[in-house]
């Protein structure tokens, strides 16, 4: 099982081959995700693309270490800004590359991209976040009236003694007034690089004003309405997902 060190942590990771003139494809898990969650998706992605691939697991979920500490507002920025940037440079330097993030990783793949970081040549966002909408809350707190009667045990499959840990932490900070204000909107003037971003139209954690606000704000966006989908078209609609994403990476992989 390959672990990086980082620093006091161990982030889990798996390679994916591909043509290495090509550029990595970077795979960025959501708020409750880790790998197994993205099922076969990577490696149908890469092989649609002939692309290499990264697949790795932030800290605090799946078999990384654990969080270090309670979240801040700043969490998001803390994942993009720090822990993305030292994996990228321990695992791949010096690489081309394209970000496919999803949820909470679409946030953070957005965030990295306004830091115009070298060799960043796209950027593909599903169900992202830039701000906070009643829809989000109203989803989560769904979500945690679930997990109170016991309907979240299957998060233990995929993140052992860490799961109470994870799916309280994004819940808690989620539903926390001080995150309220949380929103990112700000950066996406700076996003240099061509960007993608989808998301369903029965989307319970957010409203196609997320998409309206992301391709207003950054130049060179694009955005998809996948009709009948939920929160997360990679797992409920793959095929058309996959077609949308090899559509935008194959000219930028040339």
């Amino acid at each position: 099982m390959p672990m990086l060190e980082l620093g006091n942590a161990q982030l889990h990771y798996v390679p994916i081959e591909g043509d290495p003139h090509k550029p990595l494809l970077v795979f960025l898990h959501e708020g409750l995700g880790c790998i197994g969650m993205w099922k076969e998706f990577p490696e149908r992605l890469c092989a649609a693309t002939g692309c290499p691939g990264l697949v790795y697991e932030r800290q605090g979920y799946g078999m990384s270490s654990p969080q270090p500490g309670p979240r801040s507002i700043h969490y998001l920025h803390q994942f993009a800004l720090v822990e993305l940037p030292a994996v990228m440079a321990r695992l791949a330097p010096g690489r081309e590359h394209i970000v496919v993030g999803h949820s909470d990783g679409g946030s953070i793949a957005l965030i990295y991209a306004a830091a115009r970081p070298q060799g960043l040549r796209g950027v593909i966002s599903a169900a992202a976040h830039v701000f906070v909408e009643d829809v989000t809350i109203e989803g989560i707190r769904a979500v945690l009236a679930a997990h109170g009667a016991g309907k979240m045990r299957a998060l233990a499959r995929y993140h052992g003694d860490k799961a109470e840990q994870v799916f309280s932490s994004w819940a808690d900070t989620w539903l926390a007034p001080w995150f309220r204000q949380w929103n990112i909107e700000y950066l996406l003037p700076a996003i240099a690089c061509p960007l993608l971003a989808m998301q369903g139209s029965d989307d319970h954690y957010g409203s196609g004003a997320q998409l309206d606000a992301i391709e207003r704000g950054t130049p060179g966006a694009s955005q998809l309405l996948l009709p009948g989908c939920g929160h997360s078209p990679h797992i409920e609609q793959p095929e058309a997902a996959l077609q949308a994403m090899a559509a935008f990476i194959n000219p930028l992989a040339a």
